[in-house]
């Protein structure tokens, strides 16, 4: 199995913002020491319990800490963007720290619509993702569509971009640029064989991309027994019944446990359940059996793990799974694009 990390820069209840990016710099170290294919960070925004708003800037700082592995976004949330602005900083990165650069794209805006507003965005911005996205590669590429304007640095750099998506939208422009695609079955199961199916059976190749590359998401709960990881999975449960169905409540700050838990049984919650469909959870073994099922069962190339728990069950995860030999048969890391 191809395995990379997908690391949301978790800021724990009893976490600083600094503990939480030092997390994220040891998460990437203990990645690259055992194999891991690479590490994404995903645009959040207004949110308390992520600290990778500013993604491109949590990179470069991860990536001045490590030496091999492959960092990227998962993604950058493209309507808040200028595509120039974007090819200047991924291209900043890529000449810094060459051969490791990944770029993500989703075109959702990673927020609620009253910050979206706050980022001086326009609202019809993501209705243009298809264009911005042939702008963002023709700047990459040193080939602009826009005349008269360069990316500096950026321009040459061909940043390997990757299409995220959670349904066939995205599937389809993958296919027709010839990017790899990323589906976000980590918190959005519903579409992910149609998808996939889509985005294979339409693929065109493309400079970046000879044949299809599918990234499939999945959650990890890994422990050294199944009794604590199920203790873990139930915090995971509790904390997204928390952001989800209590955003913007008061009361949310200061209900327990067991409140939590009656309201993750309740109807309401039934979507909120679902979005854990994919979970890989046990001790190394278990887990790391469950995620070859998936791999098969998503038709992925690669897996990318939405690992849980504090910083330290995170970085214990992936060395519980790479001592199941889930990393085994890994090939050494490369950019998600042939060509």
């Amino acid at each position: 199995m191809r395995l990379s990390i997908l690391d949301l820069a978790p800021i724990a209840p009893t976490e600083t913002v600094r503990e939480s990016l030092a997390g994220s710099v040891a998460l990437a170290q203990e990645a690259e020491r055992l194999g891991y294919e690479r590490v994404w960070y995903a645009e959040h925004h207004n949110m308390p319990s992520i600290a990778s708003s500013a993604t491109s800037v949590l990179i470069a700082h991860v990536a001045a800490h490590t030496e091999r592995i492959r960092l990227g976004s998962g993604g950058v949330m493209l309507p808040n963007h200028s595509p120039l602005v974007i090819a200047e900083q991924f291209g900043t990165l890529a000449e810094l720290h060459p051969g490791r650069i990944d770029l993500g794209l989703g075109r959702a805006p990673g927020t609620d619509q009253r910050t979206w507003a706050a980022l001086r965005r326009d609202i019809h911005a993501s209705d243009r993702f298809p264009e911005d996205v042939v702008e963002l590669q023709g700047y990459l590429a040193g080939a602009s569509v826009v005349p008269g304007i360069r990316a500096i640095p950026g321009e040459g750099t061909r940043v390997p971009l990757v299409i995220l998506g959670s349904s066939l939208f995205g599937a389809q422009l993958a296919a027709r640029l010839g990017l790899p695609y990323a589906f976000a079955s980590h918190f959005a199961p519903d579409a992910l064989h149609q998808a996939v199916a889509t985005y294979r059976e339409t693929f065109r190749p493309s400079e970046q991309l000879d044949a299809p590359h599918v990234i499939a998401g999945i959650n990890a709960v890994v422990a050294p027994t199944l009794e604590e990881a199920r203790t873990m999975q139930q915090q995971v449960v509790r904390s997204r019944v928390k952001g989800i169905l209590l955003r913007g409540n008061p009361i949310g700050q200061t209900i327990g446990d067991d409140e939590l838990d009656a309201l993750a049984a309740s109807p309401q919650a039934a979507g909120i359940l679902k979005m854990t469909q994919h979970t890989a959870l046990g001790p190394g073994e278990q887990a790391a059996e469950q995620l070859r099922r998936f791999q098969v069962e998503a038709d992925a190339d690669e897996l990318i793990l939405a690992v849980h728990g504090t910083t330290a069950e995170r970085v214990r995860a992936l060395g519980l799974l790479e001592a199941a030999g889930a990393l085994r048969d890994a090939e050494p890391a490369a950019e998600p694009a042939a060509g």
